[in-house]
């Protein structure tokens, strides 16, 4: 059994960013990265409003160099998934790949998934065209034709979005009506850049190295038709990773990780940050700014309980 003072499950920006301070700190650390490491900027070709990078980076990069700074300043990273966690008892304890770690603090940090349309094609362009956020790569379609997909709340704000760079958004919604709450609906629907294509699918994502079009089929018809685009943006929501949490801490309505002041959770001692329970901004530099407050607060929290922490040498 490996102890620690703070472990952090993910290594989005808010996990790593919590691991810089809590390393800073001298406190023993451990982030528990995921066999995919990285969070979703691993899927962002180019990352432009993060401060610091006047010409942009990769999100691969970013992670990169955030992971690295992360060690520098003592961090342990292992690159395998939480299995499950126990946070009714002290130490807490995490399991990852059958191995069990304890810690005195707990900064959940696992992020939120894109719910995608399960297309090979789809999958194969993510990255050049196929994207999930139309905040973080709307500027790289400027003059460009793109399609959204959905007909929620998040498709319609993100078609909004893109109309500030793209010639025409076209929006494919599966039924004749959408489900977007009426404001949002009368926005989009009397905006002249936006069209829309009803009762409709995607069946592929046109294109071999960057998109081209998408292949559409009418549900009612069963009519197929080429809609030519340069980009992909899905919107049909995001799912929290809580699932190792259901039953061990207070989840929302939207099975988002509760919280009850800042980053504090229902459990003393365990704290949260980034998407995992913010649903409205999910950008990489919120979360980096929440990692850094989380880190803080279990620091503060170690000090307030007197607990001895594993101090480590520079």
């Amino acid at each position: 059994m490996a102890e620690y003072d703070i472990i952090i499950i993910g290594s989005g920006p808010a996990g790593l960013t919590a691991a810089i301070y809590a390393g800073r700190a001298l406190v023993k650390t451990l982030v528990i990265a995921g066999r995919l490491s990285g969070g979703q900027l691993m899927l962002t070709s180019g990352v432009e409003n993060f401060p610091g990078f006047s010409n942009g980076i990769q999100g691969p990069d970013l992670m990169q160099e955030m992971r690295k700074q992360a060690e520098r300043f003592g961090a342990e990273i292992v690159d395998e998934d939480a299995e499950s966690v126990t946070f009714s008892r002290r130490p807490f304890q995490v399991v990852a790949d059958g191995k069990v770690y304890t810690s005195k603090a707990v900064i959940i940090a696992t992020g939120s998934s894109a719910k995608w349309l399960g297309l090979p094609s789809e999958e194969k362009l993510r990255g050049r065209g196929v994207s999930s956020c139309a905040t973080c790569d709307g500027y790289f379609f400027r003059e460009k034709r793109v399609v959204v997909v959905g007909g929620g709340d998040t498709a319609m704000e993100e078609a909004l979005f893109l109309t500030k760079y793209a010639t025409e958004v076209v929006v494919i919604h599966r039924r004749q009506a959408l489900r977007a709450s009426k404001i949002t609906q009368n926005r989009a629907l009397a905006h002249a850049k936006i069209k829309f294509v009803w009762d409709s699918v995607v069946e592929e994502v046109m294109g071999q190295q960057k998109v081209e079009g998408v292949k559409v089929r009418n549900v009612k018809t069963d009519e197929v038709s080429i809609v030519p685009c340069d980009g992909v943006f899905v919107a049909i929501g995001f799912q929290p990773n809580t699932k190792i949490f259901e039953q061990q801490i207070a989840l929302d309505e939207k099975r988002y990780i509760a919280t009850k002041a800042g980053t504090r959770t229902t459990v003393e001692g365990i704290f949260v940050a980034g998407d995992v329970h913010d649903y409205k901004y999910r950008q990489a530099v919120t979360a980096a700014g929440e990692g850094c407050k989380a880190a803080m607060d279990a620091l503060a929290y170690l000090e307030q309980k007197e607990v001895t922490v594993t101090a480590r040498e520079k």
